[in-house]
C-alpha cells in the first residue's frame, strides 16, 4: 500500500498555514491508525522532522481505545468458560471409575499372558536364527558362485581365452561384486579385476607387436605373389593375343584348320581374382583377436589409432630405400613390400569390422603413391640404360595391375612413368646406336650362308625378307651381308622394348609414339650408321654392292618393321599402311648406289685409258669392235651375272644406266678432248660398232627389265649414238633443222657436234684427199659438213 504523500512545504508560511497543516498530519496518522494501515512513512517524516510526540500521543490513544474493546470480549466469554469448568469436574468421578476398571483389566490381562510372552520371545529368536542361516546360505551360494566364475576365468586366462575371461569378469563385476557380502572377497575381487584387465590388454598387445613385425614379411611374399601372378597373367594375355593375331592371318590366308586356336583359359582372371583372395597367404586373427579384445575391454578408439599409427610407421619404413643396395637390384622387394602392405589393408577394410575406414586407407594409399614417385623420379634421373629403366617400368606397371584390382588408382605412377618416356627412348636409340656401330663393323661384305632350316628361319623368315613362299634349297647363300639380320634384331628389339614401355601404362592408343620413335631409329641411327660405313668402309666395288644389295633388302625390312609395331601396339595393319612414309633409309640407300656407280665408273676409267690406243686417222674399220670395249662388254658382263644374284633389278637398271652413261660422255668426251686430232670416218664407223656393242649388251638385259626399261637403258647413251648417226648420215647439216633436231638430235650439244666435225673435217685427213681431183665436184657428204660447221659457227 503506497503511503500518502506528505504536503509540499510552501515558502514562506504564515503562523496559521502551520497550524492548519499540523493537524493535517494528525488525521492522516490517526486514520492510518485506525484503518491498520502502514505505518512507516509516518514514522520516518515523524523522525525525520524531530518530533515524534504527536505519533507517540495518537498511539496511545489507540492503545487505550482498544483496551475497552478487549475488556468488552473477555466479559463475552466469561460464561462459557465458567460451564466448561463445572461440566469437567462432574466428569472427574466418572474417570476414577473407569481408572479402576482398567487396572483390574491390566492384572487380568498380565497374568494370562504370560506364558504366552514367554512363547512370543522363544518364536521371535528362532525367526532370527532362521533368517541368519538363510542369509549365511545365500552368502555362501554367492561365494560359490563367485569363486567358480573366478575359476573358468583363470583357466580361461591359462589357455589363452581371453575373451572369455573377460566375460567371465565382466559377470563377476557387473552381477556379483556388488552383492558379496565379504569384505575379504569383495577387496580382493576390486584389487584382481583391473589386474587381469591389464594383463590380458599386456599379452594380445604383445601378439598384436608379434603380428605387426611378421605381417611384414608377410607382405613381402603377398606382394611378389601378388605381381607375380599379374605378370603371368599378362603373359598369359600376350600369347592368346599372339594366338588371336595368328589366327587371324591365317584366316586371312583362307587357311581354316587354325582357327579355333583361341578358345584356351577362359577364366584367367577369375583364377587370378581367387587366387589370392582364397589362399591363405597371410592370417589377420591376431589383429582382429586383439581388436575384439580391446573392443570388449571399451578401448575401441584407443585401439584404432594403436593400429593405424604403427601402420602408418611401417609404410614409411617400407618406403625408404637403402642406400646400400643399388635400386635395379631391391626394387622388386622395395614395390612387392608397398603392394602386400595395401593388400592386407584392403582386406582389413573389408573384414575388420571398422577397425580402419575408407578414408584412412586412402590417406596411407597418397602417401604411399607421393613417396613411390619421389623415389621413381630420383631413381629414373640417375640410370642412364634403358634396360635398367624398362625393367623398373615393366614392375610398377604390374604393380599397377595388381592394386587396380583392389580399387587403388595409380594414375599418378603412371603419369611419373609417362614423364619419363622421352628419356627411355632416349636411352634406347644411344644403346641402339651402339649396337648398330658394332653390328657394321664386323661386317665382312659378304653374302650369308645358312646351312640349317632354323637358319633360314632366324634370320630371314623373323623379318619376313623372303621373295617367295617356297623354301631354298640348303645350304643357302643369301643375298645380303650378316649385317641386315643383326640390325634387322637390334631394330626389333628396339620395337619390343618401345612397346613394352608404352603398354600397360595407361595410354591405349601408343602406335603414333612407337612410329615416332621407329622413324628416329631407322632416320637418324640406322641411316647414318650406314652412311658412316659406306663413306669410311667401302672401297671395293664388291664391298658397295653388298652394300647396296643389303639397303634393298633393308626396304622390305622396314616394311617388316612398320607392320610389326603396329601388330604390338593393337593397330590394324591397314591403319599402319595407310600411314606409311618413304622409306627412311634413303640416304644410305643412294648413298649407297652411288657409291657403287662411283667405283664402278672408277673402273670404267681403267678400261677407257684403252681408248688412246685407238688409231682415230686409220682407213680401216675394226670389225669386231675397238679393244676397249671389247674389255668392257666382258667386264659388263661378269659384272650383271654377279649382280644378278644379290643386286635387285631395278637397283642393278639404275646402277648399269650410270654406267652406260658414263661410257656414253667418256666417248663423247674423247672425241671432243684433246687427245684427238683429227678423226677418219673408219673411225667414227669403229665407234659406231662399238656402240652397237653396247646395244646389244643391254638387249641381253631384257630378261630382267621390261621394255619400257630397257628403252630407258638405251637413253644412258644416246648421246653418242645420235653424234655417231648424224656423223654418220648423209646430211649433216639437218642438225641445224630444229623439227629434225628435235626428233633425232636432241640430246646433243652443237658446241660437241662442232668439235667433232671439225675434227673429222681436217683436210690433211685421208678421207677429204680421196674424193676429187683439182677442180672436180665436191662431195656432198662434205658439203653438208662444211655447211654445218659453218652455221654452228655462226651460232656460236
Amino acid at each position: 500500500m503506497h503511503s500518502p504523500k506528505p504536503p509540499r512545504r510552501k515558502p514562506g508560511p504564515t503562523t496559521a498555514g502551520a497550524d492548519s497543516g499540523e493537524k493535517l498530519d494528525e488525521l492522516l496518522i490517526s486514520s492510518a491508525i485506525c484503518n491498520g494501515e502502514d505505518l512507516g512513512p509516518f514514522v520516518r517524516k515523524t523522525f525525520g522532522t524531530g518530533k515524534p510526540e504527536t505519533l507517540l500521543h495518537h498511539l496511545k490513544l489507540f492503545a487505550r481505545s482498544k483496551e475497552s474493546e478487549i475488556e468488552e470480549v473477555c466479559k463475552a466469554h466469561y460464561q462459557d468458560f465458567i460451564h466448561a469448568v463445572d461440566d469437567l469436574k462432574s466428569l472427574l468421578s466418572d474417570v476414577d471409575s473407569l481408572k479402576s476398571s482398567l487396572s483390574d483389566s491390566n492384572s487380568k490381562l498380565q497374568s494370562i499372558a504370560a506364558p504366552l510372552l514367554s512363547s512370543l520371545d522363544s518364536l521371535v529368536e528362532a525367526q532370527t536364527v532362521s533368517r541368519n542361516v538363510d542369509l549365511a546360505i545365500r552368502a555362501v551360494t554367492h561365494c560359490v558362485r563367485v569363486m567358480e566364475l573366478v575359476s573358468r576365468a583363470n583357466h580361461h586366462l591359462q589357455s589363452g581365452s581371453f575373451y572369455l575371461a573377460l566375460k567371465c569378469v565382466d559377470s563377476i563385476e557387473s552381477d556379483f561384486l556388488e552383492k558379496t557380502q565379504s569384505s575379504t572377497l569383495k577387496r580382493m575381487l576390486e584389487k584382481r579385476i583391473p589386474q587381469i584387465r591389464g594383463y590380458v590388454e599386456r599379452k594380445v598387445s604383445k601378439e598384436l607387436g608379434d603380428w605387426l613385425v611378421e605381417i611384414r614379411v608377410v607382405s613381402r611374399n603377398l606382394g611378389q605373389l601378388a605381381i607375380g601372378e599379374a605378370s603371368a597373367a599378362r603373359q598369359r594375355e600376350e600369347e592368346l593375343r599372339m594366338k588371336q593375331k595368328e589366327a587371324e592371318e591365317q584366316s586371312r590366308l583362307s587357311l581354316r584348320d587354325c582357327v579355333y586356336a583361341l578358345k584356351e583359359e577362359e577364366d584367367d582372371d577369375d583364377e587370378y581374382d581367387s587366387g589370392l583372395e582364397g589362399s591363405d597367404a597371410f592370417d589377420l586373427t591376431p589383429l582382429y583377436r586383439a581388436y575384439h579384445i580391446h573392443q570388449t575391454l571399451s578401448l575401441e578408439d584407443r585401439f584404432k589409432r594403436y593400429y593405424f599409427d604403427n601402420r602408418e610407421l611401417q609404410l614409411k619404413s617400407d618406403s625408404q630405400v637403402s642406400s646400400m643396395t643399388p635400386f635395379l637390384e631391391s626394387h622388386q622387394t622395395f614395390f612387392a613390400q608397398i603392394a602386400g602392405f595395401f593388400i592386407v589393408e584392403d582386406r582389413v577394410l573389408r573384414t575388420g569390422g571398422g577397425l580402419i575406414s575408407r578414408q584412412e586407407v586412402e590417406f596411407l594409399w597418397d602417401l604411399a603413391v607421393g613417396n613411390m614417385c619421389a623415389v621413381l623420379e630420383d631413381q629414373f634421373s640417375r640410370m642412364q640404360t634403358a634396360n635398367h629403366l624398362l625393367l623398373i617400368k615393366d614392375y610398377v606397371s604390374l604393380l599397377g595391375v595388381s592394386l587396380r584390382r583392389y580399387g587403388y588408382t595409380v594414375d599418378a605412377l603412371l603419369e611419373v612413368l609417362s614423364k619419363h618416356r622421352d628419356k627411355y627412348h632416349e636411352l634406347l636409340l644411344s644403346d641402339c646406336r651402339k649396337q648398330m656401330i658394332e653390328a657394321l663393323a664386323a661386317d665382312k661384305f659378304e653374302q650369308m650362308l645358312m646351312k640349317k632350316e632354323y637358319e633360314y628361319s632366324m634370320n630371314v623368315l623373323s623379318f619376313q625378307l623372303q621373295t617367295s613362299d617356297i623354301a631354298p634349297a640348303f645350304p643357302y647363300i643369301a643375298p645380303f651381308s650378316t649385317t641386315v639380320p643383326d640390325c634387322c634384331r637390334i631394330v626389333r628389339s628396339f620395337i619390343e622394348d618401345s612397346v613394352s614401355f608404352m603398354s600397360h601404362g595407361g595410354q591405349l592408343d601408343f602406335y603414333d609414339v612407337v612410329k615416332k620413335y621407329l622413324d628416329r631409329l631407322l632416320g637418324e641411327v640406322l641411316d647414318e650408321a650406314l652412311l658412316k660405313l659406306i663413306n669410311t668402309s667401302v672401297h671395293g666395288v664388291s664391298q658397295a654392292m653388298q652394300v647396296a644389295a643389303n639397303m634393298s633388302v633393308f626396304e622390305r625390312a622396314c616394311d617388316f618393321f612398320f607392320r610389326h609395331a603396329a601388330q604390338l601396339s593393337g593397330v590394324p595393319l591397314r591403319m599402319a599402311e595407310r600411314g606409311r612414309r618413304h622409306f627412311p633409309l634413303t640416304k644410305s640407300q643412294n648413298a649407297a648406289e652411288d657409291t657403287l656407280s662411283g667405283l664402278l665408273k672408277n673402273k670404267i676409267d681403267g678400261f677407257m685409258t684403252l681408248i688412246e690406243n685407238v688409231n682415230w686417222t686409220s682407213d680401216d674399220v675394226p670389225q669386231g669392235g675397238n679393244e676397249y670395249m671389247n674389255e668392257l662388254i666382258i667386264y659388263l658382263e661378269t659384272l650383271v651375272s654377279t649382280a644378278q644374284q644379290i643386286l635387285p633389278a631395278k637397283v642393278l637398271k639404275r646402277v648399269l644406266r650410270d654406267v652406260l652413261a658414263h661410257i656414253s660422255e667418256r666417248i663423247v668426251g674423247t672425241l671432243c678432248g684433246d687427245v684427238v686430232k683429227r678423226l677418219s670416218m673408219a673411225a667414227i664407223k669403229g665407234v659406231d660398232v662399238d656402240i652397237q656393242l653396247l646395244e646389244s649388251f643391254t638387249e641381253q638385259l631384257k630378261p630382267l627389265l621390261t621394255d619400257k626399261e630397257a628403252k630407258e637403258m638405251k637413253t644412258a647413251f644416246v648421246e653418242i649414238r645420235q653424234l655417231i648417226n648424224l656423223l654418220l648420215s648423209s646430211h649433216p647439216e639437218n642438225f641445224v633443222n630444229p623439227v629434225i633436231r628435235e626428233r633425232s638430235y636432241n640430246a646433243l650439244d652443237y658446241r660437241k657436234v662442232a668439235a667433232v666435225s671439225e675434227k673429222l673435217r681436217d683436210p690433211s685427213d685421208s678421207i677429204f684427199g680421196t674424193f676429187g681431183t683439182r677442180g672436180s665436184r665436191q662431195n656432198p657428204k662434205n658439203k653438208s659438213l662444211d655447211t654445218l660447221i659453218k652455221r654452228l659457227k655462226d651460232v656460236s
